[in-house]
């Protein structure tokens, strides 16, 4: 791989800690979510800082597809819920379900380019095999 790109964060204290990113940008408070015995209130978490990233970057994938196919496409919405859950074997897993609004195109074509999102998306290409990811294309 040539890389393009590379960050660092650290993490103290799990998912009831503290996460810092070298560059200072990423200075943030964890808590494990209240539906897993974590404290009451709104505090982010993994899945949250997960979701965030993948719906970035799958709408930059897209964007990516949409140009190279010089296809209009409007403004783009990709919506990442992120679940966590425990398998059979006393682990843990993350199920991804993206859902994808492209206004500008038929719901055809709209299917096609995020097809070809999700093969190029990093996001994407880091989980395929390893968890489920849904497509929704609204």
């Amino acid at each position: 791989m040539e890389k393009l790109y590379t960050t660092k964060a650290t993490a103290t204290g799990g998912r009831n800690g503290h996460i810092t990113s070298t560059d200072g940008l990423l200075d943030i408070d964890v808590r494990i979510p209240q539906s897993m015995g974590g404290p009451k209130g709104d505090h982010l978490n993994p899945e949250t800082l997960f979701a965030g990233g993948y719906a970035a970057c799958f709408d930059s994938a897209l964007g990516l597809i949409s140009r190279l196919e010089k296809v209009d496409v409007g403004t783009t919405h990709v919506t990442a819920e992120v679940s966590i859950g425990k398998t059979d074997n006393g682990g843990f897993a993350l199920e991804v379900t993206l859902e994808v609004e492209i206004p500008g195109v038929d719901h055809a074509k709209a299917v096609e380019l995020v097809n070809k999102a999700h093969a190029v998306c990093p996001y994407s290409n880091a989980t395929r095999g390893n968890i489920q990811v849904n497509l929704i294309v609204k």
